[in-house]
């Protein structure tokens, strides 16, 4: 029996600084980027709005080798973070669709880039990759002085013993490839 070849997309949604904003101007760029996603978007919406863009871009060849493979297996967001499945000989075509997508999918969304973070063969290792990299995301934030007050009043306690016994998440990084 043949086990069906799939790729997994760690895809991160990334909002561009809002100029106007007094408090963004205390935060550093990657805090200011990785905003959590606050309009109504749905793994049915941000399906429907990928397969709208690689049909735009790849016609009907395109949709229909997406057609039975496509799926969200995780979404987050707080953090704009979200796992697409597909099949391992199309997930190029999804890369370019969500490369060339700008706004959030949804009714008068706001502009925003889809950045693809990692292809994997198996949606473990595209999970531990979204793990270390919001803990990479959070101790650089931690270590930035003009943020301590933000996440402080932001979690209403003073005690941050969890990020501060954090694990180095490059220490914990297996280098092995998975090609599924």
């Amino acid at each position: 029996m043949v086990r069906i070849k799939e790729r997994y997309l760690l895809v991160h949604i990334l909002y561009p600084p809002v100029e106007n904003k007094d408090k963004n101007a205390l935060l550093p760029l990657p805090i200011v980027q990785h905003q959590p996603t606050v309009e109504k978007l749905t793994p049915q919406l941000l399906t429907k709005a990928i397969k709208a863009e690689v049909s735009s871009l790849f016609g009907d060849f395109g949709v229909g080798s997406l057609e039975g493979n496509l799926s969200v297996k995780y979404m987050s967001l707080a953090t704009s973070t979200f796992i697409l499945r597909c099949g391992r000989a199309n997930y190029q075509m999804l890369w370019a669709a969500l490369t060339m997508m700008d706004h959030v999918p949804v009714k008068d969304g706001r502009p925003c880039t889809f950045k693809v973070v990692r292809v994997s063969g198996t949606i473990r290792k595209a999970e531990e990759e979204a793990i270390r990299q919001a803990r990479t995301l959070i101790l650089a934030a931690k270590s930035n002085r003009s943020t301590a007050g933000f996440f402080t009043a932001m979690s209403g306690q003073e005690d941050n013993s969890m990020l501060e016994n954090a694990v180095d998440p490059i220490d914990e990084m297996d280098t092995d490839e998975d090609d599924g």
